[in-house]
């Protein structure tokens, strides 16, 4: 038997039942619920089991769709005529998200998720985009070539779990991210 096309009304209500999804477990972490998606997403909760029969599915399919828009984002990036403010920017962006990233993981943990699964190509994909920035920002000269990328992997991680840990204010965070980039730029 063929599958049926999804209907237009369907799709829109998959599209912001994750909108909504992200939104709410990357505020409120395990805490979450699927009935506040629902209700948020202006749907039923069986809209909601329909499209995604467990919450451990709902929360794999935001943090799947949460990578993905930034690994998007970081090879839009990587076109710009501007690499070095291209890789900073992208820094800060990861720095600023990374509260929420870190509350959608534990949501997707607690309920069960398996960070090894099909969830786990996101963190790789990531750290391979951040790459290419870093790589083009050092040609154009705006980063030590002497810094690898493992190296600004842990600065990103560790940076982004302490403001995420912390709770830094915005003045703190962007003085704490001045200095790693003073760090990271060339002498």
């Amino acid at each position: 038997m063929a599958t049926q096309p999804t209907r237009a009304d369907a799709r829109g209500n998959r599209a912001r039942i994750l909108e909504v999804a992200e939104e709410v477990f990357g505020r409120g972490g395990s805490a979450a619920s699927t009935e506040e998606v629902a209700r948020l997403a202006g749907v039923g909760i069986a809209t909601v089991f329909r499209h995604f029969p467990t919450k451990q599915i709902l929360v794999e399919a935001v943090l799947v769709r949460h990578f993905d828009r930034l690994c998007e984002r970081a090879r839009g990036l990587a076109e710009s005529d501007d690499p070095g403010p291209a890789f900073f920017g992208f820094f800060g962006q990861i720095v600023a998200d990374a509260a929420g990233k870190l509350a959608i993981i534990e949501a997707f943990t607690d309920a069960g998720g398996d960070v090894g699964g099909k969830a786990a190509q996101g963190p790789r994909d990531l750290r391979e985009a951040v790459g290419v920035l870093l790589r083009r920002a050092q040609d154009a000269g705006a980063v030590r070539t002497d810094a690898g990328l493992d190296e600004v992997h842990a600065l990103l991680v560790g940076v982004s779990r302490a403001v995420a840990h912390i709770r830094l204010d915005e003045r703190a965070r962007a003085r704490a991210l001045e200095i790693v980039f003073d760090g990271l730029t060339p002498r």
